[in-house]
């Protein structure tokens, strides 16, 4: 049996058997994409996520700076997935050895950036030489008050389904980076590529969501809204409806959407990575909550759907009356192809 006939997740199940070890101090280990670990009040979060060449990102799509501001940025959304402040990073590179100095340097320009806008300091890590491609793999480390910690557990049947921005912006920018002859404006093509290529991750947001304590469970958008909704469902055992026409997708997305011969659904609901924060709320609490957060970020909230009893299943309601079933159609490594 090779990695391919089981995929990613159930070969995490796998390793978490083996290496998961239970200790008072350990909150939240394998499993999850961030580790949880007790520190007094306040607790300690660990994650770590690599951008390996060919699979993350191609040199020719995208510069060495955007890809420092990339690596980080993705591991910052884990942090804030928890409603964590990300302190410290680590990053480790694996590098052919005629690659050009400058490009290393434009590479740290982009994680000192980004570290910089969410004060977050790199402060080591390792260098090695790759026999092959380029990979970049950074740790970040943060805290969060104990009562301020956000899981994918918690979600209630009743809840509303709530994400913070526009939803299937990066999925479009990866079709415009695949496909640079579609008929776009300069505006809309840069605004997707733009959330494609250096997403931001919503440290500030988070921390608002998490103070209000009207949310139960959280996670990032990563993998795709309907595998991400799907983790949430899993830890908290409950379902889900979405509706299609709530999903808030961005004038040119749509357009790509159109010009791809795609319902515009489909660009979030697979594996599109926006990082933004897809979460559950008590339903008389989203509305203030709203304003609240359009006030401190400027970022909009748009509930999208509504949590159900797990035995009502997991789907997402159309335009048309129909409902279709929500399967896991994001990203998955090792996904053997068709």
């Amino acid at each position: 049996m090779r990695i391919s006939d089981i995929g990613e997740f159930p070969l995490i199940d796998r390793v978490a058997r083996i290496a998961s070890i239970e200790r008072p101090d350990v909150i939240v280990g394998i499993g999850d994409d961030v580790a949880v670990l007790a520190d007094g009040e306040e607790l300690i979060l660990a994650t770590i996520d690599s951008q390996v060449e060919g699979v993350h990102f191609l040199r020719d799509v995208i510069s060495p700076w955007q890809l420092g501001r990339r690596a980080l940025a993705i591991n910052l959304s884990d942090i804030a997935a928890m409603a964590g402040r990300p302190q410290y990073a680590l990053v480790s590179l694996a590098l052919p050895s005629d690659t050009e100095v400058d490009w290393v340097e434009d590479l740290y320009r982009g994680l000192r950036e980004e570290g910089n806008r969410f004060q977050t300091a790199v402060v080591g890590g390792n260098m090695a030489r790759s026999l092959g491609s380029t990979f970049i793999d950074v740790c970040v480390l943060g805290r969060v008050h104990r009562t301020h910690l956000m899981l994918r557990s918690g979600a209630q049947p009743g809840d509303r389904v709530v994400v913070t921005g526009s939803l299937g912006d990066a999925a479009a920018g990866l079709i415009l980076a695949e496909h640079p002859d579609l008929p776009m404006t300069g505006a809309q093509r840069d605004q997707l590529l733009d959330r494609f290529l250096t997403p931001t991750p919503r440290v500030g947001e988070a921390a608002v969501i998490a103070r209000s304590g009207a949310a139960t469970a959280m996670i990032d958008i990563s993998d795709g809204l309907s595998s991400d909704i799907g983790h949430i469902c899993d830890r908290s055992e409950v379902g889900v409806r979405l509706w299609a026409d709530r999903l808030p997708i961005s004038a040119a997305a749509r357009r790509v959407a159109e010009l791809t011969d795609k319902p515009p659904w489909r660009l979030p609901l697979g594996a599109s990575d926006d990082y933004e924060l897809c979460f559950t709320a008590r339903p008389d609490a989203v509305e203030e909550l709203a304003a609240s957060l359009l006030e401190e970020t400027g970022t909009p909230l748009t509930p999208i759907g509504q949590v159900l009893p797990a035995r009502k299943g997991r789907w997402l309601a159309l335009t048309d009356g129909r409902e279709i079933e929500l399967g896991a159609a994001g990203w998955q490594h090792f996904r053997r192809e068709e």
